[in-house]
């Protein structure tokens, strides 16, 4: 199996492929900005011989949502996403998906719910879906355990970028127990939710160890962030925190 990340644009988040020798799955869309580009990249890798069967979406947020219906139709396949998320992706509901935010409409779009109770095989290989609110209450992160791999989306939105827990459906002390849970994969690579894929085993280690120390002594001041940090963007998903914190990932220019 390969697993390839296709980089945000702009306010996307990374998709991602996981394709195996004659079917594949992509995680998560990217907006409806991009869509027709998305689907030339994901076109461009799968070639003529490897059909793209589903979508997978870790995330109701429209970075991670938006372009879902237009590559569902494209491919002729279905979108799955948690049940608690299902309402707002078939209403076009603007608000959780955070549509709103970025002056889009949240297309309509058809769903099928995640059963968390089975693994999904691609190949040989066992894709493990679980379930990690915080971000979200319907956000969820993909073990590959074959590849040492997890797909972490929003619960991770970069190296140096914390999570926003004061959003629709977020929950700080759900997202630290979620991040607990990743950390404890020992995952050797990590792909966020932008930028590129996190590798070592003890570099994502201390790196989630970072993030979960300083939204733990949020946690404990009441979820009160730091004076220093400033307010998040009206579209971030994310806090920049002040001093900036360490990354090592850089993003590869042509």
């Amino acid at each position: 199996m390969r697993i390839v990340r296709l980089p945000g644009i702009h306010h996307d988040a990374n998709a991602t492929l996981l394709i195996g020798k004659e079917s594949a799955l992509l995680v998560d869309s990217g907006t409806a900005w991009y869509q027709l580009l998305q689907e030339e990249r994901i076109r461009g890798q799968l070639g003529d011989t490897i059909t793209l069967t589903k979508i997978i979406l870790t995330s109701r947020r429209y970075p991670f949502s938006g372009g879902s219906k237009a590559l569902s139709e494209s491919f002729g396949i279905p979108v799955f996403i948690h049940e608690a998320a299902q309402m707002s992706l078939e209403s076009g509901d603007f608000f959780t998906t955070w549509a709103n935010r970025y002056d889009s409409d949240m297309p309509v779009v058809s769903t099928e719910p995640i059963d968390f109770s089975e693994p999904i095989m691609l190949d040989e290989s066992v894709l493990e879906l679980l379930e990690t609110p915080g971000p979200s209450s319907d956000n969820i992160s993909i073990h590959i355990p074959s590849a040492k791999t997890v797909i972490a989306g929003a619960l991770l939105p970069r190296a140096d970028r914390p999570l926003r827990w004061d959003v629709p459906t977020g929950n700080l002390i759900q997202a630290i127990e979620s991040l607990r849970r990743i950390q404890d994969l020992g995952a050797e690579k990590l792909v966020p939710m932008h930028g590129p894929i996190l590798q070592g085993k003890d570099h994502i280690f201390s790196t989630i160890q970072h993030h979960c120390e300083v939204l733990e002594s949020i946690a404990a001041n009441d979820g009160v962030s730091p004076r220093a940090w400033p307010r998040a963007a009206a579209t971030s998903l994310w806090r920049d925190p002040v001093p900036s914190w360490p990354r090592i990932e850089k993003e590869q220019k042509d």
